[in-house]
Order: C-alpha cells, then sequence, then structure tokens
C-alpha cells in the first residue's frame, strides 16, 4: 500500500508513547465487488451504537501499551445478522479490554451484503474479513504483533463471519490485487460468541442467512455458508461459548461446530452457560456466564505455551 495508508496511520495515531488508537481504510478507492452510488453509512446509538449500509469499510485498532503488549492480536467482527453492526457492545469494548490484557483488538467495521452499492453482496463480508487479517499481518511490525498469534473474534453473525474466515481463508473472488493479498488470510485461532454456524434446517438464524444469501438460495450456497460442512484439518483452535437458554441463534450451532472440529482433530475449547441468552456481551449481571471472559483468558495463554 502505498502514502494513503501510511499517512492515515500518522494522522489517526494519537500518541506514540501510550495506547494508541488507529483507524485505517480496508480498501484504497472504491472498494471491490462495489460501485460508487453516494450512499451513507448511518449510525444510530439505541443503548448500544449500531451501524448500517456501510460503504467505507476499515479497521480501528486498539494498541496496548509498548511495554504490556504480549504479541497476540484478535480481530473483532460485530454481530447484527448482517444487516448492522452491533459496533461497540461486541466490538470497541472488547478491543478495549484485551488491550488490559496486553492484546491488540482491532474492530473491523466490514460492509453488510443488503447494500445497494454492492455487485456480490454474499462475497463481500468474507472479503472484507480475508482484507483486515492481512492489515494486521501487514503491519504487525509497526504494532509489535507477532504475525503467528493473529486470531479472530466473531458474535453472533460476526461469529458466522469469523467462521468463514476459518474455514474459506484460501477463498478468492475476480478482482484486481496488490501486495497485501499476498499474505496469509488464515486466523491463527478463533473465538466464536453465541456463534450463527449453520444455514441447514432448524439450526439456522433465518435473518442472517437471508441477508447473506437470499431468501431461496439454492442448496449449493447453504452449504458453502453453513461452517460446519467446511471445517478441515487446517481449521485454526477454536473456543466457543454459548448459552443453553439463547432464543436468538439455537445453541446447536456451537454444538456442530464442535462436532466438525473434534471430527477432524482441531483443538476445541466448548463452554455451555445455562442462561445468559443472547448477544451477552460481557455476560454482566447475567450470573455464571459473565466470567466466561477469565476462561477464554485461561485458554489463549494456553496457546501461547502450546498446551
Amino acid at each position: 500500500m502505498k502514502s494513503l495508508f501510511f499517512g492515515l496511520l500518522l494522522s489517526m495515531t494519537f500518541s506514540s508513547s501510550f495506547a494508541q488508537e488507529i483507524v485505517l481504510p480496508l480498501w484504497e478507492g472504491t472498494p471491490p465487488l462495489q460501485t460508487d452510488m453516494g450512499l451513507e453509512e448511518k449510525a444510530v446509538e439505541q443503548g448500544i451504537i449500531r451501524i448500517e449500509n456501510v460503504q467505507i469499510p476499515q479497521i480501528e485498532v486498539f494498541l496496548p501499551s509498548k511495554q504490556s503488549r504480549t504479541g497476540q492480536a484478535v480481530v473483532i467482527f460485530p454481530g447484527g445478522g448482517y444487516h448492522i453492526l452491533a459496533y461497540d457492545w461486541e466490538g470497541r469494548d472488547f478491543a478495549k479490554w484485551l488491550n488490559t490484557q496486553g492484546i491488540v483488538g482491532i474492530v473491523v467495521k466490514y460492509r453488510l451484503p443488503d447494500s445497494k452499492s454492492l455487485t456480490d453482496g454474499k462475497e463481500v463480508p468474507l472479503l472484507d474479513a480475508q482484507r483486515a487479517i492481512r492489515l494486521a499481518r501487514h503491519h504487525a511490525n509497526d504494532w509489535q504483533i507477532d504475525p503467528d498469534k493473529i486470531g479472530v473474534l466473531g458474535f453472533s453473525a460476526g461469529g458466522h463471519l469469523a467462521s468463514t474466515a476459518s474455514t474459506q481463508y484460501e477463498h478468492e473472488v475476480d478482482r484486481p490485487k496488490d501486495a497485501i493479498d499476498a499474505l496469509p488470510a488464515r486466523p491463527d485461532f478463533s473465538i466464536l460468541a453465541y456463534p450463527v454456524i449453520s444455514f441447514r434446517d432448524a439450526s439456522a438464524h433465518s435473518g442472517s442467512r437471508r441477508n447473506l444469501i437470499g431468501e431461496n438460495a439454492p442448496q449449493e450456497l447453504i452449504d458453502r455458508f453453513s461452517g460446519e460442512l467446511n471445517v478441515t484439518e487446517d481449521t485454526p483452535p477454536t473456543f466457543l461459548v454459548h448459552a443453553q437458554d439463547d432464543k436468538g441463534v439455537p445453541i446447536e450451532n456451537s454444538f456442530l461446530y464442535y462436532k466438525a472440529l473434534h471430527a477432524k482433530g482441531v483443538p476445541a475449547s466448548l463452554h455451555i452457560y445455562p442462561t445468559g441468552g443472547h448477544g451477552f456481551g460481557f455476560g454482566l449481571g447475567k450470573g455464571p456466564v459473565s466470567g466466561w471472559r477469565e476462561v477464554l483468558l485461561d485458554w489463549m495463554q494456553s496457546l501461547e505455551s502450546g498446551q
């Protein structure tokens, strides 16, 4: 990437000595699979910040102080049924919390497939996810990230995107390429919180499926975007968390993905809590599920130690 990214990196860095926040566009110029129609993004705060109709996808990078960085980074995909992004609740808030653990948090404002400006909406979220992971590797030296310790974290539909990025990291679409595209897009680990996984039958979250692939999608597309059908031996180690009383995304989604991972010999950790509902985020005030982040940190540390 030329002077645009470098200039934005400098201009959006609030401090060179302390914790930093950096905003970078995912793409130079008009993003791939998009036409410039003059559409505008919409952001509304209703308890949480909800973003619709993303036109300029970007990453917002939260850096801990240099002396506390562990080398790990987590690329975060907020949920919202592929229609909105719960941008602070399942994005910025988690990035800031990760910073307290010395982990770089990278929030992705990815494009949503129902925007009229997209030429092939179903391909765009994965395309943006791959780009975000590659950008993290591109800037690994600048941000003191180990390029082999970059994971993904996704919530609900963002969990679907994280699982798709973890199983279809080699998927490509016909578009212009640059030097960043030569970097690997495979995450080194995956964290999936109450994720949409399957688009098949009773396990499907109908809103996410409809918004991504349409109401009457062919079986080929349903299967392609059902994560449990695409797990291989090379799928990254995965942490899953779900509440038993989730009435938004059936708990079977996490079961299906865990079963597929186990069948392929991929290290996986599945954590089920009796209550918490859907979209519990940090889980504060929701009983035992409020401790899920500490369990996650133990798991991430076990990755570091190779246990």
